[in-house]
C-alpha cells in the first residue's frame, strides 16, 4: 500500500525536488546582488555585460527595434553587431513590462535574467536526462546542473548580463527537442500516404527547428549545432546500414528541422552581407540546405548499396567526401572557405588568442579544477551509453554522445565553451549514476530488507514457498515435484554491486558538494567584483568633463547613411576597457572587447607599444583620437597583450625578455624570469603612465648589469644569466660595452631591470634617458596610489590616467625646458623636455586653461633666465611662441 501511495505521488515529489533545485540555483546565482547593487545601479561583472546593458538601454528606448550597427564604439568606422537580438530583447521586454525606465532600474532587471535562465536549465536538463534514461537520472542531472561550476556558473551570476547563459539554455532546449523528435520517429512506420504516421514526427521536428531558431536568434554560433547534427547523421547512417535498419526517419527529421530554420531565417532577414557563418548572412542558408541535401544523398546511397557488403557504405562515403572537398576547393573556393576553412578556424588557435582569456586552449589542469570528479562521472556516463547501445543502437544516445564529443573538442580549443560543456558533464554524470543505481538497486534492496526486517526481501522460508508453486502437467495433471534444495545465497546481496553503488553515490555527492561550495565561494567573491572603483571614477569624470562627441547614445543609425559629425572623436585605450568607455562616459572608444581596432597599423596594440612618438601620433591622427587612457594593468601585467597583438611572431620579447636564473645561489635548478629592457621604457604606455610624458633619466644604482649565455651555447631554451651586478646606468653601459667587445662565443652582456611583479618601482627606473612626449598632457588621474600609502618621498603612481592629445606650442631654444605641474590629486611633478633642432614642442598651457591638472609657473629653460607664457589657444592652435 505504501509503495502504491508513493507511486501515486511520484510526479508531485519529482516536481517538488525540481523546484528545490531551481530555488537553490536562484539563491547561489543571486548572492552577488548583496554587494553589486548601489544607488547608481549595478556594478556589472566583466567587460561584455556593460555593452549588453548599453544595447538594452538602446532597445528600451526604441522598443522593439534592435541596432545591428553601433556608432558609439570603434571610432571612426563604428562597428557591426554580429550577435542576435533575442537576449537583449528579452531583457528589454521585461523592462517595458515592469516599468523599468531609469538606468539603475534597467540594470537591476537585466542582472536577474541570467540567474533566471540558469533556473530554467534545471527542468530542461531533467527532461533531457529523463528522455535518454529515466526519472531518476533526470533528477540527478537536474541537481548537478543546479550546482555545477565553471564558466557556466560565473556567466549566470547576478550582474553578468551577457548572452552566454542564453546560448547554453537555448542550445540545450534544441538538443532536448531533437532527441524527442528522434525518439518519436524511430521504429515508427513512416509513409507519405498516411499522414497519421508522420504527424508526431513532423510536429516534434518542427518544434526542434523552432528551438534551433531561438538559439540562432541569440547567437550565430548556433551553427555549431548544425555541425553536431551533421556529424550525428553521418554516424547514424553508418550504424543503421550495419544493422540493416532504414534511416528514412533521419531524412524526415533533418528536412523538417532545417526547413523550418531556413523559413525562419528568410522571415527574419539577413542583416549582414556576404556568406560568413559568424554573421547573420545567407551563408547559413547554404549550410542548412547542404545538410538537408547531404541527408537525402546519404539515404539514396544507403538504398543503392543495400544488398552490398557492409564496408561498401563507409568506403563510398570516404571517397565521396574526398571528391567533394576537392571539387569545392577547385571550383567553388568561396563555399570551401565557408565550410572547411571556417571549421579549421573555429577549432584552431592563433598567438593573439593567448591574450584573450576566454579564447585560450583548455588544459587538463584547468579542466580538473573546473569539473574535477565530474570528468570521471561523465566518462563513466559515456561508457554506459556505449554499453547500452552494443546490441541495439538508440539514435538519441548516439546524438548525445556526438554532441558531448564536439562540445568537449570546442572547449579544448577555446575555454569559453565550458559554459556549454557544463550541460554535458551534468547529463553524462547523471547517466552514469543512474545506470549504477539501476544495476545495483535490487542488491541494495536485499541488503536493506534483510538488515531491517522489512518486506523488501521476503524471509527464506516464505520465498521458497512463493517460488515453488505446484505445477500441472500438459494434460492438467499435477507435475512432478521438481523442487531442489534451497541455495542459501539466493537472497544474499551481491556486495560488489552494493559497493559499486556506494562508490558511485559517494563520488556523485563529492562532485555535487564540491561544486556547490565552489559556486557559493565564487558568488561571494563576485560581490566585490565588477568595475574597479578607480576606473569608474575616471570614466565618470570623462563623461562630465570632455566634449560631447555629437552622437546620440540611444539612437539607432543606418550604416549606409550614417556619418560622424565634425565634433566627434575617439578615445584610445586598451580593448578591455572599450565598453566601459561607451557605457559610463558615453564616449566613443577606438577599439573594444570584440578585439576590433586592436591589430593592424592603426590598432591600439601598435600605438601602445610604439617606441616612436611620431609613429604613435600617426596612429591617433588616422583614427581621430583626442584622449588616451592608460592604467597600471596595461602598463604591467597586461603588457604582453598589446605586444603580442602588435607582432605575434616576437610578442613581448623585445620589451620583456625571459632569462633563466638559478633559483638560489649555487643552485643547479633554474627558473624563467622576465626583465625589462630599455625598449619597454620607450613604449608609449610606459612613457605616458610611468613618466607622465616627461623626460626621465635613470637614477643611481637603478640598473642591472647582466652577463648571460645564449640558448645554443648553454643548451637551454632561454638565455642563462651567469652574473648580475646592480649599478648606475653610466657604469652599466660602459661595462656592457667592455664585456661585449671581447665576449666569449655564445656569451654577452646587457642592461636590464626587474619585472614589475618582482620589484614594483622598477617600472619607474629606465636604463637610459627616456625622451619627453611633445603632444600629450595629463588632464586627470585617479586618487589611488598603486604603491599604497608609502609616505613622504615614496613612489606615487596612480591607477588610471587620462591624457589629451594636443597639437602643442613651439618654443625656440636649446637645452632642457621645464614647467611645474600639479595634478587633480595634488601630486606634483616637473614636465621636462630636451630641445630637438633648436625647438621645443610643449603640451601644457600656463594661462587660459581651466582644467584640473595645471601648470603652477611658466616654462623655463634650465640654466638660463628665459621664461615663456603659453596660452591654451597657443596649445590648441599649434602656435610658435616668440
Amino acid at each position: 500500500m505504501a509503495q502504491m501511495d508513493l507511486k501515486k505521488y511520484q510526479p508531485y515529489i519529482i516536481i517538488g525536488v525540481i523546484v528545490l533545485f531551481a530555488l537553490l540555483t536562484l539563491w547561489t546565482r543571486g548572492i552577488p546582488s548583496e554587494g553589486l547593487v548601489t544607488a547608481e545601479g549595478v556594478n556589472l561583472l566583466g567587460n561584455d555585460p556593460w555593452y549588453s546593458l548599453r544595447q538594452v538601454e538602446q532597445t528600451v528606448a526604441n522598443f522593439p527595434n534592435y541596432a545591428w550597427f553601433d556608432a558609439m564604439t570603434l571610432y571612426p568606422t563604428a562597428d557591426t553587431i554580429y550577435w542576435g537580438p533575442l537576449f537583449v530583447q528579452i531583457i528589454a521586454a521585461l523592462c517595458v513590462l515592469t516599468g523599468a525606465a531609469t538606468r539603475p532600474e534597467i540594470m537591476v532587471v537585466a542582472s536577474w535574467v541570467p540567474p533566471l535562465m540558469a533556473v530554467a536549465m534545471v527542468p530542461v536538463t531533467y527532461l533531457l536526462a529523463k528522455k535518454i534514461a529515466d526519472w531518476k537520472t533526470g533528477l540527478i542531472a537536474a541537481g548537478l546542473i543546479a550546482v555545477i561550476g565553471s564558466n557556466y556558473a560565473y556567466r549566470s551570476l547576478f550582474g553578468f548580463v551577457d548572452h552566454h547563459i542564453a546560448e547554453t539554455l537555448f542550445s540545450t532546449i534544441f538538443v532536448l527537442a531533437y532527441v524527442v523528435a528522434l525518439l518519436a520517429a524511430r521504429d515508427r512506420p513512416l509513409s507519405p500516404k498516411n499522414f497519421e504516421t508522420l504527424k508526431i514526427p513532423v510536429i516534434t521536428a518542427a518544434l526542434a527547428g523552432i528551438a534551433y531558431l531561438l538559439g540562432f536568434f541569440n547567437m550565430p554560433t548556433m551553427v555549431l549545432f548544425a555541425l553536431i547534427v551533421a556529424a550525428f547523421t553521418l554516424v547514424q547512417f553508418i550504424l543503421d546500414f550495419f544493422q540493416e535498419r532504414s534511416s528514412e526517419y533521419l531524412v524526415l527529421i533533418n528536412t523538417v528541422v532545417f526547413g523550418v530554420v531556413i523559413v525562419g531565417m528568410a522571415i527574419f532577414g539577413f542583416p549582414h552581407s556576404g556568406i560568413s557563418l559568424s554573421l547573420y548572412s545567407v551563408g547559413h542558408v547554404i549550410v542548412y540546405a547542404a545538410l538537408i541535401a547531404g541527408t537525402v544523398a546519404l539515404y539514396g546511397l544507403s538504398i543503392l548499396l543495400k544488398d552490398r557488403p557492409r564496408y561498401y557504405f563507409p568506403a563510398a562515403l570516404a571517397a565521396i567526401a574526398a571528391l567533394a572537398v576537392a571539387v569545392l576547393y577547385i571550383a567553388l573556393p568561396d563555399i570551401y572557405n565557408l565550410l572547411i576553412s571556417s571549421l579549421v578556424s573555429f577549432f584552431g588557435e592563433r598567438p593573439v588568442t593567448t591574450t584573450v582569456q576566454e579564447a585560450r586552449a583548455w588544459s587538463f589542469a584547468a579542466a580538473w579544477a573546473t569539473f574535477h570528479w565530474g570528468l570521471v562521472l561523465a566518462a563513466g556516463g559515456a561508457v554506459a551509453l556505449l554499453w547500452q547501445n552494443l546490441e541495439r543502437v538508440n539514435p538519441a544516445h548516439i546524438f548525445v554522445l556526438i554532441w558531448s564529443g564536439i562540445i568537449l573538442a570546442s572547449t579544448a580549443a577555446h575555454v569559453r565553451y565550458e559554459y556549454y560543456l557544463a550541460a554535458n558533464i551534468a547529463l553524462l554524470s547523471a547517466v552514469f549514476a543512474g545506470a549504477v543505481i539501476n544495476a545495483t538497486w535490487k542488491d541494495v534492496a536485499r541488503l536493506l530488507g534483510r538488515g531491517s526486517g522489512s518486506k523488501a526481501s521476503p524471509a527464506p522460508e516464505a520465498a521458497e514457498k512463493q517460488e515453488t508453486p505446484a505445477k500441472k502437467g500438459k494434460k492438467g495433471g499435477k507435475a512432478p515435484d521438481t523442487r531442489k534444495a534451497k541455495n542459501p545465497k539466493r537472497d544474499q546481496p551481491d556486495y560488489l554491486k552494493v559497493g559499486a553503488l556506494a562508490a558511485a553515490v559517494a563520488v556523485t555527492l563529492l562532485f555535487a558538494g564540491t561544486s556547490l561550495m565552489g559556486n557559493i565561494a565564487l558568488a561571494n567573491s563576485a560581490k566585490y567584483g565588477g568595475m574597479d572603483s578607480e576606473w569608474m571614477e575616471a570614466l565618470e569624470w570623462m563623461g562630465e568633463n570632455t566634449p560631447d562627441p555629437g552622437v546620440d547614445y540611444y539612437a539607432i543609425y543606418d550604416r549606409n547613411t550614417f556619418t560622424y559629425p565634425e565634433e566627434a572623436y575617439g578615445v584610445m585605450s586598451w580593448w578591455d576597457y572599450g565598453h566601459w568607455i561607451t557605457f559610463l562616459s558615453k564616449r566613443i572608444p577606438n577599439n573594444n572587447p570584440f578585439q576590433h581596432g586592436v591589430s593592424g597599423p592603426n590598432g591600439s596594440a601598435t600605438y601602445f607599444v610604439s617606441t616612436s612618438e611620431e609613429a604613435a601620433n600617426r596612429v591617433l591622427d588616422n583614427v581621430g583620437t583626442r584622449y588616451v587612457i592608460t592604467d597600471i594593468q596595461l602598463d604591467t601585467m597586461k603588457f604582453h597583450a598589446p605586444a603580442t597583438w602588435a607582432d605575434p611572431e616576437v610578442g613581448q620579447k623585445p620589451f620583456q625578455p625571459y632569462f633563466l636564473l638559478p633559483e638560489s645561489a649555487g643552485s643547479t635548478n633554474y627558473q624563467a624570469v622576465p626583465f625589462n629592457t630599455q625598449e619597454y621604457y620607450l613604449t608609449m604606455v610606459s612613457r605616458l603612465h610611468n613618466f607622465d610624458g616627461s623626460m626621465t633619466d635613470p637614477t643611481e644604482a637603478s640598473v642591472i648589469y647582466a652577463e648571460y649565455r645564449e640558448p645554443e651555447a648553454a643548451n637551454t631554451s632561454l638565455p642563462v644569466i651567469t652574473r648580475t651586478v646592480q649599478m648606475n646606468a653610466t657604469a652599466g653601459a660602459a661595462a656592457v660595452e667592455a664585456y661585449n667587445r671581447d665576449a666569449p662565443a655564445g656569451s654577452g652582456a646587457t642592461l636590464l631591470n626587474m619585472y614589475y611583479q618582482f620589484q614594483g618601482d622598477s617600472i619607474l627606473q629606465p636604463l637610459e634617458r627616456v625622451p619627453a612626449l611633445q603632444h600629450y598632457r595629463l588632464v586627470h588621474e585617479t586618487p589611488g596610489n598603486v604603491y599604497g600609502n608609502v609616505g613622504e618621498g615614496g613612489p606615487d603612481l596612480k591607477t588610471v590616467k587620462i591624457f589629451e592629445y594636443v597639437p602643442g606650442a613651439t618654443i625656440r631654444g636649446e637645452g632642457i625646458i621645464e614647467v611645474p605641474i600639479v595634478t587633480n590629486t595634488g601630486r606634483e611633478f616637473t614636465y621636462r623636455q630636451e630641445s630637438v633642432n633648436g625647438t621645443f614642442v610643449v603640451p601644457y598651457a600656463t594661462s587660459g586653461w581651466s582644467g584640473e591638472v595645471k601648470a603652477t609657473g611658466q616654462y623655463r629653460i634650465a640654466g638660463t633666465g628665459q621664461t615663456f607664457d603659453v596660452t591654451e589657444e597657443d596649445i590648441l592652435q599649434g602656435r610658435t611662441i616668440n
